[in-house]
């Protein structure tokens, strides 16, 4: 996790930050770099962002359905990140001022990608869903401060924003740009549905998108000409469906937001 830079301005529940060394490894053990990966579950997209600047791939194509989450990407990809930044670093960080800015509706892109990024900095475990509350006392009772960094968060929207010319985002469902590249060999696929496969409830409670045919992901993503990648917790359904794929499963240490000891699954093919 050390060697792993933060380049998200998310902070997003489920991310992957952990998953980015036995990533890195796998993209370069194939047989040819990739020219485009594909990570149309994009979320905070630190996968996707991880490949691009460190020159894995020479394209990223990301998607998302989550309506909020997009209106971020739509900005730092194609749309005015420069305004975005500015803004997060002009402003006064309040409970009141939060509370405010989080009841508006938004006029604009900007509007709507900033609200976003602030309820993702100020709610608890960085949740978007309905539901989800304000922290109350934070990181060392900093409260709502504690997790809001100005500075940081408008260079990592810089940053993305410097790398347009090898960045697309698409909004929609995850299925189109799979099976858009299927056929393409020098294409690759890094998979991260929400976790509701075998009964699991994490996915539900922590996105609004949260519906997914895992058999048909399965199923699709088998037929890709390109390597894939998917991850999953740990299930006898997600298993049986690696396994009636052609798939292999490798067992992925990691650390729950409750710093709990885990393993998780990384799906690949070839």
């Amino acid at each position: 996790m050390a060697s792993v830079p933060q380049r998200s301005p998310f902070r997003y529940p489920g991310g992957k930050t952990w998953l980015v060394p036995t990533f890195r490894e796998w993209m370069r053990s194939l047989d040819r770099r990739p020219r485009l990966l594909v990570e149309p579950f994009c979320g905070g997209g630190i996968i996707g962002l991880t490949a691009l600047m460190e020159g894995l791939t020479e394209r990223v194509l990301l998607g998302e359905k989550d309506p909020e989450v997009s209106s971020v990407w739509r900005v730092l990809v194609s749309g005015d990140a420069e305004a975005l930044a500015r803004r997060i670093l002009s402003y006064s960080m309040t409970e009141e001022n939060a509370r405010r800015d989080l009841a508006k509706q938004p006029e604009s892109d900007v509007d709507r990608a900033f609200q976003t990024i602030l309820r993702n900095r100020v709610q608890r475990g960085g949740i978007l869903a309905p539901g989800a509350s304000l922290m109350r006392r934070g990181e060392n009772g900093r409260g709502l401060l504690s997790r809001w960094y100005p500075k940081t968060l408008a260079e990592r929207i810089r940053s993305i924003a410097s790398h347009r010319a090898r960045l697309e985002f698409r909004e929609g469902d995850a299925f189109d740009p799979i099976r858009e590249h299927i056929h393409r060999k020098t294409t690759a696929f890094f998979l991260d549905p929400p976790y509701t496969a075998g009964g699991k409830r994490a996915g539900r409670r922590l996105y609004f998108c949260n519906q997914v045919n895992h058999a048909d992901l399965f199923a699709l993503s088998a037929r890709a000409q390109g390597p894939v990648m998917l991850t999953y917790d740990d299930s006898p359904e997600v298993r049986s469906l690696a396994r009636r794929h052609g798939f292999r499963v490798a067992e992925i240490p990691m650390k729950n937001t409750h710093h709990m000891a885990m393993l998780e699954l990384a799906i690949t093919k070839p």
